[in-house]
């Protein structure tokens, strides 16, 4: 082997062992923030972390700091994250060592990465999707420099590196599933030491990952001593070659041995009964030998050791000396900033026709692929055939192609997670989930990753992507098509949060959502979406003109009056279907003018200066959902109001929501038994102006 490689190799193999033993040399200091190290594992992770560009995109998890070594950190650039420093080039001390976010022009791109095993598999494969729609389209990665270097020329990959127990996660059967059915170019690395913390390979694993992912037809896997670096170098640099020409999916299987603890905080010796056999395949000797083998000398070997653990221990002594996080710090970089702070364009363009709701989004979308590339429409029967099952995305495909508007498998969390490496190659995905009643399987990756992604990687990362989630009781949908789940997303904080209740509203935020940098869910209520149901007329409406925007944060006083002291007044605050009860509540009590209602339109951010100023004024506040009415959004609503206009209030801030059973029934009935309706709307106002 070139012997350059091989000094390379053993250098950085050396430096992140010399840093391990560092590490558990000063264990009370450095172990106040848990930590992994790669013991073990540097042979593979430097053989790969040296032959990656910086068009290439690299997933590493928790215990990959050989790779980031090799990509072109320094020691002290990951003793910054062990010590939780400021100037922690990843994440400014917020997250745990070896878990990077990189944007540098010379390395790898690393987006954000966290600690729930197996997690990344879905953004890697993500990023490796969206590779394929670059080329496809003749597009240009925006976060990517371009230059006229041969090597900058070369096909881009994506890596995604997992540990053996990692494999047994549901959502990397998502991963590998999309991988191979569309011919990605990705690569998975399963680093195998044959652990999970305590519990072995043979009691939690049925098949290695390479015989596993035989189950997968388009993936192909290998099997390497990931411990002897000549062998990991070589065949990982043909694996890398076959990924840039062929552009298709490869796992490489390296075998390890965990030399070290699995974290700072659970110790080897504790439970492990294999340390000798382990230690007799150390990659360290290995490598060594393979130098020795290749016409370098013993004082070579010991001139390189020297002058890496002078290095290290120059730069522990300089990050411990480093600047901590200030508690300022906290408060940055939960969002990026959006260029819609102001509604804009025309909401009601003369001669324009009423449409119903669904057609305001349909439209909406439309004009946004028309002008951006970059837009692309994917999930679960969006695709040419269907169009959605509400017509939701109905002739789409047909216009923009397969390529853009794509149906997926039944796999929702791979609806959600691949939008971070979407939004990371510089597109920007609108998804959706076909049911709220089907979000929870997408709730791992939108509360571990895509939310977080901005705040955790020190606002290098934010995830650009917009989840349609269509929501509420409509026409018997029954117990799993009719649930309300807005007060779960609304407690994922990183997101924002959409629930209009007509159409123009629904396309201006629409639009708002695709030009904000930060991950955006919008509910869509089906039953407004044809205003089918009597009542919500109020949702069809005249559509805005294609510049109409409407950012989120900004309430609507759909039906104002002024202060009055002679009779009773008071507030209505709703959102969604909650708008045409009230509305339609307040009319046929014939006290429009007694009572103000203010649709929310946005969870997140909310309007609450709107909100305060109105009950203020009235008195009096009826929150309306239809949630069930315990723990939700609604209920903290209300005691927000509640704290915050307490020496204004006329009586107690109410709330209506539907009953507090555990699923909407199927029987019409019981339906309307269960949810609210304008009707008990009505008895709930006559309650609070009568308090």
């Amino acid at each position: 082997m070139n012997k350059d490689i091989l000094k390379q190799g053993f250098t950085n193999l050396v430096t992140a062992k010399t840093m391990a033993e560092l590490y558990e040399a000063n264990f009370k200091v450095v172990s106040k923030y848990v930590h992994a190290t790669s013991r073990g594992h540097e042979a593979i992770q430097t053989a790969l972390g040296m032959q990656l560009l910086p068009q290439d995109y690299a997933f590493p998890y928790y215990r990959d700091d050989a790779m980031l070594l090799a990509f072109g950190m320094t020691p002290y650039d990951l003793m910054l994250q062990v010590l939780a420093k400021k100037d922690d080039p990843f994440s400014g001390g917020r997250t745990y060592y070896s878990h990077p976010s990189l944007k540098d022009a010379d390395k790898p791109k690393i987006p954000h990465q966290s600690s729930a095993t197996g997690m990344q598999a879905i953004p890697a494969t993500g990023v490796a999707k969206g590779m394929q729609y670059l080329e496809k389209q003749g597009l240009q990665n925006s976060n990517v420099v371009q230059n006229d270097s041969e090597e900058s020329k070369l096909n881009p990959i994506t890596v995604c590196s997992l540990g053996d127990a990692s494999v047994t996660e549901g959502e990397i059967a998502e991963a590998f599933q999309m991988a191979a059915l569309k011919q990605m170019p990705i690569l998975y690395l399963v680093q195998d030491n044959g652990w999970d913390i305590s519990a072995n390979e043979a009691e939690t694993r049925a098949q290695s990952a390479a015989e596993y992912a035989q189950g997968f037809h388009g993936l192909e896997a290998i099997s390497i001593d990931g411990a002897n670096f000549i062998e990991s170098y070589e065949a990982l640099e043909k694996v890398i070659k076959i990924i840039r020409e062929e552009r298709r999916p490869i796992l490489v299987h390296a075998k390890v041995p965990l030399l070290n603890h699995h974290t700072s905080g659970v110790r080897m010796e504790w439970y492990r009964d294999d340390l000798e056999e382990a230690q007799s395949r150390d990659p360290y000797p290995v490598l060594k030998q393979q130098l020795l083998d290749n016409g370098f000398t013993q004082k070579d070997i010991e001139d390189i050791e020297t002058e890496i653990k002078t290095e290290v221990e120059k730069a522990y002594q300089k990050a411990l000396k480093a600047e901590d996080p200030t508690p300022e710090d906290l408060f940055t970089h939960d969002f990026a900033p959006t260029p819609i702070t102001e509604e804009q364009g025309e909401r009601s363009p003369k001669g324009a026709e009423k449409v119903v709701m669904v057609d305001c989004a349909l439209f909406a979308v439309e004009e946004l692929m028309k002008k951006h590339p970059e837009c692309l429409l994917y999930g679960q029967d969006v695709g040419g055939r269907l169009g959605g099952v509400f017509r939701e995305a109905a002739t789409l495909a047909q216009k923009f192609g397969d390529d853009r508007v794509f149906n997926t498998p039944i796999q929702e969390a791979f609806i959600v997670g691949s939008t971070v490496g979407m939004s990371a190659v510089g597109l920007k995905p609108i998804v959706e989930v076909q049911f709220a009643d089907y979000i929870w399987p997408g709730l791992n990756q939108l509360f571990t990753e895509v939310s977080r992604s901005c705040y955790l990687s020190n606002g290098k990362w934010p995830v650009s992507m917009i989840l349609r989630v269509p929501i509420g009781a409509y026409g018997s949908g029954g117990p799993y098509h009719s649930s309300s789940v807005e007060s779960v997303v609304t407690n994922i904080r990183g997101v924002k949060i959409a629930y209009p209740s007509n159409g123009a509203d629904l396309k201006g935020l629409m639009k708002a959502a695709y030009h904000d940098p930060n991950p955006v869910v919008i509910f869509e209520h089906k039953g407004l979406y044809w205003s089918k149901v009597p009542g919500t007329q109020g949702a069809t409406s005249v559509e805005p003109a294609e510049d109409y925007v409407l950012p989120f944060g900004q309430a609507w006083v759909l039906q104002e009056i002024w202060k009055q002291d002679d009779v009773e007044t008071c507030t209505i605050v709703t959102y969604g279907m909650g708008v045409h009860w009230a509305m339609n509540a307040s009319e046929e009590l014939g006290l429009k003018d007694q009572i103000e209602v203010i649709d929310l339109r946005t969870l997140y951010p909310l309007d609450e200066d709107t909100i305060m100023k109105s009950v203020k004024k009235t008195g009096k506040c009826l929150v309306i959902t239809e949630e069930p009415s315990n723990n939700s959004f609604a209920r903290a609503l209300s005691g927000k109001i509640q704290e915050e206009c307490f020496r204004y209030l006329d009586a107690p801030v109410m709330t209506i929501g539907s009953e507090n059973m555990p699923a909407i029934p199927l029987n019409s009935t019981l339906e309307q038994t269960m949810i609210p309706s304008t009707e008990k709307v009505k008895v709930k106002i006559e309650e609070l102006l009568n308090f």
